[in-house]
């Protein structure tokens, strides 16, 4: 582990770009992780975003959506902390692994982010079966904000006797695979799916050669982050920049 590892030269110059740029935070929202708490975000929309340079934005706690890159900035509360796996180091839990034996059945493809008409119809409904009303589950949302993506976003969709369990956007940077989002059709989610989709992307990222595994933000206290800890070992940024 790195625990102690400063920031590289690289990743401290787009730190300091970026608090020069005095960037405002937006207006606050409801936070979708901690009840009766506001959220904002910094927003950056590059040029052009290419993976050495989205390396160095997740090592600054930023996440990618569509074609910019965000970090919560909400007043008084750092809880949203980047979290990554050490793919070398990774073993699965007991209930992980069930999980990869329950699930044997299924073949995984991978491409281009593809918006068609049956992933929508599950996307659709894995949202009406959340219940949160974050977004509205449209089309148009659908593409904007799955499929308007950078020239190293990837699609993984998974089946079950030709049937759809469900599908990952994830992003591929120079040292990692990034979990961007998965859905899953909720009839099925007694396979637990997003369990499935990590466990796939941690071989994913051993097959490439990859050393990280980004899970995107772990809130503490937050019931639906909680499955993230549960991947071990982990760790997570701090807000020095360091990795624990």
């Amino acid at each position: 582990m790195n625990g102690g590892a400063r920031p590289e030269p690289a990743r401290a110059r787009l730190a300091a770009l970026i608090d020069s740029l005095g960037l405002e935070a937006s207006r606050p929202a409801p936070c979708p992780y901690l009840p009766g708490r506001d959220s904002r975000l910094v927003v950056v929309r590059p040029e052009q975003l290419v993976a050495p340079i989205y390396q160095l934005f997740l090592d600054l706690n930023f996440r990618r959506l569509g074609g910019v890159v965000y970090r919560p900035q909400c007043d008084g509360c750092r809880a949203c902390r980047q979290l990554r796996l050490p793919v070398a180091e990774f073993r699965p839990s007991r209930a992980q692994r069930r999980c990869r034996r329950r699930n044997a059945d299924v073949r995984a493809s991978v491409g281009r982010p593809d918006p068609t008409d049956e992933k929508h119809a599950v996307y659709s409904r894995y949202l009406a079966s959340r219940h949160d009303g974050q977004m509205s589950g449209s089309h148009e949302e659908f593409v904007e904000f799955l499929h308007d993506s950078a020239a190293f976003t990837e699609e993984v969709v998974f089946r079950v006797e030709g049937r759809l369990l469900g599908a990952g956007i994830f992003d591929t940077s120079t040292q990692a695979l990034s979990a961007v989002y998965f859905y899953f059709d909720p009839e099925l989610a007694a396979r637990s799916p997003g369990i499935f989709n990590v466990l796939w992307l941690v071989e994913e990222c051993r097959r490439r050669g990859l050393p990280w595994l980004y899970l995107g933000y772990h809130v503490a206290g937050s019931p639906v982050m909680e499955y993230k800890s549960s991947f071990r070992p982990h760790e997570t940024l701090g807000e020095d920049g360091r990795w624990r």
